[in-house]
């Protein structure tokens, strides 16, 4: 009976300071997409850079809103995108400090490098998507505009601005999320749960699962799916080479 009171204690303790840890992520969530909506202008001419960049002169050179509160809440849905983004460290922070004491001194050593690599790997996606995925998936859908040579009227874009951030946040948290692949995997072969070698004859069903998820992940087109595809198998490749490096080694 007394161990039963012990335990419901201890429950109860940790549920208490997992409260406290997601009331402190919740406020840093709501203070950073209040932050942001003072900037909200700003970072939407960020996000609409590249197809900015990759309109020619004959196009319309304008995003369109189609309902009246429809820029407004656009505005919101980018401070709350920037305010998640931003936040996301924090997030990892109370994550560490809920299950640290846990653990072992050598299991927090070991632990360390992945909690820091989990951040820079999300905005590495963020960042491969702006600068490389945005611009060749906006090049491709802008190259079937026509002029109306060959038609009787011609087809120019006119995009919703809600429709094109949606694809831009999509993709971003697709890619940050994607991109803690080798920390999830590498995790795992410390512990001893998979091997390199397991996951090197596995490749045909990790190319299955990866295809699936980035359908799941991205928005329909083939182009965003195959790049986001491409960079899912060289995340699984480098966490095989991580592995070998990192895992338990087999003993004699």
């Amino acid at each position: 009976m007394e161990n039963t009171n012990l335990n419901n204690q201890s429950l109860t303790g940790h549920l208490i300071e997992l409260r406290k840890r997601l009331v402190w992520v919740l406020g840093a969530m709501i203070a950073g997409t209040a932050i942001c909506f003072g900037f909200a202008e700003e970072i939407y001419g960020f996000l609409v850079a590249p197809l900015a960049r990759a309109m020619g002169p004959d196009d319309t050179g304008r995003l369109i809103y189609t309902g009246l509160t429809e820029a407004f809440f656009t505005y919101i849905k980018v401070a709350f995108f920037a305010g998640i983004f931003i936040t996301f460290p924090i997030l990892l922070t109370q994550l560490w400090r809920f299950i640290a004491p846990g653990l072992y001194s050598t299991e927090r050593k070991a632990f360390r490098p992945f909690i820091i690599a989990t951040p820079i790997l999300f905005f590495l996606g963020g960042f491969v998507v702006y600068q490389f995925i945005l611009p060749v998936v906006v090049d491709f859908f802008l190259g079937y505009q026509s002029a109306g040579a060959n038609t009787p009227l011609p087809i120019q874009l006119e995009a919703r601005v809600s429709e094109y951030l949606d694809l831009v946040m999509t993709l971003v948290f697709a890619f940050g999320l994607c991109f803690q692949l080798p920390v999830l995997l590498t995790l795992m072969g410390k512990a001893g749960l998979i091997t390199a070698e397991a996951l090197a004859k596995g490749r045909k069903w990790a190319l299955l699962a990866t295809l699936v998820t980035a359908a799941f992940l991205t928005p329909p087109d083939i182009i965003s799916q195959l790049m986001l595809g491409a960079a899912i198998m060289l995340l699984y490749e480098l966490s095989i080479i991580l592995i070998k490096f990192t895992g338990p080694k087999p003993s004699k």
